[in-house]
């Protein structure tokens, strides 16, 4: 029965659960005026109204005042109208004051069902929320459980699962259950299943939150990331820049004897990392996008978006890099179609627009390469 200890309920959950005691006075009004309609026929109107200072239960029907009564559910007439209160008119709302007597076990029944819906529904909201806010970003989470090409995490704080697809683990990821393992929360969306939170160990960005975790002048502004590429299980490239004075960058980033670099170098499997110094200066920037390459010499037609680079012979295979990747990420990088030749290969620079540097970098990349370069 909808009673005091019924109110008292509904204060005691909003004391544990943070949940508003008008969000289910709203609910169930709502569910209980529809559970009276069907109870009692639906065509007529009605409504049940709660009223927590009284700790009661109230229901109204409401008829419009006619002259002449055509739907006895929905319609009263003048004179009977009258009979109720004198002053009533054509077009006027009667409100009348139904019994609850027969509608209690309903409504406690309602009520319950109501309840215990708008409970999971604002929980889920809540979670939803609270990983949403993690879009985006790096998270440690426990390996739950495996199949075949998946690797579903245990999020902690929540009650939802990560899910590691087998694309967006790295080429020499192994993991079982119970294990620990950082992930990059790629996407967060709800379907039929309910919310699914995608994340990954491959995105270009992921090395870049593993980063700053280890230097601290990324996250003060001290050093900035310009520029960031990857193939996961291969390489990643990094351009930084600073404005403090003195202030080696690319020294900041990889430590003492490497002490910052290869935290994020071991937890990458042994992914080879690549730190360079940003320039404006085109042809220093491609030079050292190249890394770990000797460049010998570079000619750059800027308003082609062409650099032709030499290298020597002995280096031609480490400046491409297996399978073209070291040359694939620097023209990602810079923005530019790389053009590498050993240097017994005769070439003609380019005679306008042209930068060329002698302390200076053949694989020719295609348009379609390019036109996917923000990927």
């Amino acid at each position: 029965m909808i009673n005091k200890d019924f109110f008292e309920a509904l204060r005691d959950l909003e004391a544990e659960k943070g949940i508003k005691e008008d969000v289910f006075i709203s609910a169930l009004e709502q569910a209980l005026t529809a559970a009276y309609k069907k109870n009692s026929g639906e065509a007529r109107n009605a409504q049940v109204k709660l009223i927590p200072e009284k700790n009661t239960i109230k229901i109204y029907s409401y008829r419009t005042v006619v002259d002449n009564v055509e739907d006895e559910e929905k319609e009263i007439s003048l004179e009977d109208a009258h009979q109720i209160k004198h002053s009533y008119k054509i077009g006027d709302l009667v409100m009348q004051e139904e019994s609850t007597k027969d509608f209690n076990r309903i409504a406690v029944q309602t009520a319950k069902q109501v309840i215990t819906q708008k409970i999971k529904e604002i929980e889920k909201q809540s979670v939803y929320k609270d990983i949403a806010e993690k879009e985006g970003k790096l998270i440690v989470a426990n390996v739950k459980r495996i199949d075949v090409d998946n690797v579903y995490l245990e999020i902690g704080g929540t009650t939802l699962e990560g899910l590691l697809t087998k694309r967006d683990m790295l080429p020499n990821d192994n993991f079982k259950p119970g294990d620990k393992v950082k992930v990059y929360v790629r996407h967060i969306r709800d379907d039929f299943k309910g919310t699914v939170v995608q994340v990954t160990r491959t995105h270009a960005n992921f090395v870049k939150l593993l980063l700053e975790m280890e230097v601290p002048e990324l996250n003060n502004g001290e050093v900035n990331i310009v520029g960031i590429v990857r193939e996961a299980g291969l390489r990643t490239k990094i351009a930084v820049s600073t404005t403090v004075p003195n202030l080696d960058p690319v020294g900041a980033c990889i430590g003492n004897k490497g002490s910052r670099i290869n935290p994020v170098i071991n937890e990458l499997n042994g992914e080879k990392i690549d730190i360079i110094n940003y320039s404006e200066n085109p042809a220093d920037y491609i030079v050292s996008a190249l890394s770990p390459a000797e460049v010998s010499e570079i000619t750059v037609d800027t308003a082609a978006g062409v650099a032709n680079v030499l290298v020597p012979e002995n280096k031609l295979s480490l400046a491409i890099g297996k399978g073209g990747h070291n040359v694939r990420l620097a023209a990602k990088l810079t923005g530019y179609k790389i053009d590498v030749k050993p240097t017994a290969v005769e070439t003609t620079a380019h005679k306008s627009n042209d930068i060329v540097s002698t302390n200076s970098a053949n694989i020719i990349l295609d348009d379609d390469f390019f036109d996917d370069i923000d990927e």
